[in-house]
């Protein structure tokens, strides 16, 4: 059997449940180009790996802040 190879989108409310922000937050990133997203009518949907990848970035950023000290760094 051939797989599904076609990507798979989330939505706005989806990224933000699994990123444990509100729906404002993942709107921001997109518009700040910080999330891709592709623009469906008049609603937002991102792609799963890219939000996979968004996530990932972030945990890098957070394991380790400026100063040298351990905490969550802000991304975006």
């Amino acid at each position: 059997m051939s797989e599904n190879t076609s990507p798979r989108f989330l939505t706005v409310a989806e990224v933000a449940d699994m990123c444990r922000v509100s729906r404002m937050t993942v709107y921001r990133w997109v518009h700040n180009g910080d999330l891709p997203a592709v623009r469906f009518g008049k609603s937002f949907r991102v792609p799963e790996q890219a939000a996979a990848e968004f996530v990932q970035r972030a945990a890098l950023t957070s394991d380790v802040d400026e100063d040298g000290g351990t905490g969550v760094t802000a991304v975006g």
